[in-house]
């Protein structure tokens, strides 16, 4: 599912007032880091992600990877932090513009 500028929008309005759940260390992208993702977007649906600087990863490109390996979308990143969204299985929460 590809994210219109409109969802885009909203979704970006959302994730202001949300704080970071969880970050990506010097140990980059684990496995480990992956699942405890895919759990929280399941409840979610929407995440923000801290990047710390002794990860050395970009953020853009940290952000697309993670979105890609968990089936998410991609949302927006401003400085070391990214946001992305994917919709629940059951009981979605997130009402996105059509």
């Amino acid at each position: 599912m590809k994210l219109t500028g409109k969802q885009r929008s909203h979704l970006k309005r959302l994730a202001n007032s949300i704080k970071p759940i969880t970050q990506i260390g010097k140990s980059g992208i684990t496995e480990n880091f992956i699942n405890q993702l895919d759990d929280a977007l399941e409840v979610r649906e929407l995440v923000k992600i801290n990047i710390l600087e002794t990860s050395l990863l970009d953020t853009k490109e940290a952000a697309n990877e993670v979105a890609r390996l968990t089936n998410a979308e991609f949302v927006q990143a401003i400085g070391n932090k990214f946001v992305i969204y994917r919709e629940a299985k059951e009981d979605s929460q997130i009402e996105l513009p059509k």
